[in-house]
């Protein structure tokens, strides 16, 4: 199967794949192929991640394509330009349930319109006064309650990622330095990954990292290349 995914893959003499972010780092989706496993990859090409993507359009467009002058999609590509909370209004009501704003400490600042419409790291649109800005922590999905704090609350230093894919087909034994990605658009940071042998690994960031988010993906790489990545948890 070739996709159009910016990302090169490299084959070794004994058959083994490795994943790369493309060459134009500010298109690499690899990020998102973290779930890849060396099956997948020994069927998988990447044609377009060895080159940048003004260059990839001058292809296109050579060659007639509609897609040479189309622009890049941003959102997310089923909801072909709808509003995500629409979608959710009308698929998953119940996830927009109205419910408390708290403070780290439980102080009560007022209503939240459904958790689904917040973003950890958020700042404008709570809808709550305060003398100092607030930003969203966390949320409790148990309780259905919207934690706030200050900026100085945001950033962590340590998290841990369950479900770990290691792409080359074996977890490994000891720690390791890497730069993990967060999140999609993140730019990728220093951190030790320690894998425990159970499906998980602790990362531990050289200085603290705000937006983590209980969900998203967290993915590490050596240089360029993919090692692997979980789901925060």
């Amino acid at each position: 199967m070739a996709t159009g995914h910016y990302v090169r893959i490299r084959r070794d003499e004994n058959g083994t794949s490795e994943l790369l972010r493309a060459v134009d780092h500010s298109k690499d989706q690899s990020y998102v192929l973290h779930v890849l496993d060396q099956e997948k990859l020994k069927h998988a090409l990447f044609p377009v991640g060895d080159y940048p993507k003004p260059e990839i359009r001058a292809i296109a467009e050579k060659h007639g394509l509609p897609t040479a002058s189309r622009k890049d999609s941003q959102d997310l590509c089923f909801l072909a330009g709808e509003d995500y909370r629409n979608f959710l209004q009308r698929n998953a009501a119940d996830i927009l349930k109205p419910g408390m704003i708290v403070t780290s400490d439980g102080n009560s600042l007022g209503e939240h319109n459904g958790l689904a419409n917040y973003t950890i790291g958020q700042r404008k649109g709570l809808g709550i006064a305060s003398p100092v800005p607030l930003y969203v922590l966390r949320k409790n999905a148990a309780n259905n309650s919207l934690i706030v704090g200050t900026k100085d609350e945001l950033g962590i230093f340590e998290l841990t990622a369950r479900d770990v894919n290691w792409l080359s087909g074996s977890a490994p034994t000891d720690p390791f330095r890497a730069l993990v990605k967060i999140r999609y658009t993140a730019e990728a940071v220093e951190a030790l990954v320690t894998p425990n042998g159970k499906g998980q690994a602790r990362v531990q960031f050289d200085a603290p990292v705000r937006d983590a988010t209980a969900g998203q993906a967290a993915v590490f790489y050596q240089r360029d290349l993919l090692i692997g990545g979980g789901i925060i948890s």
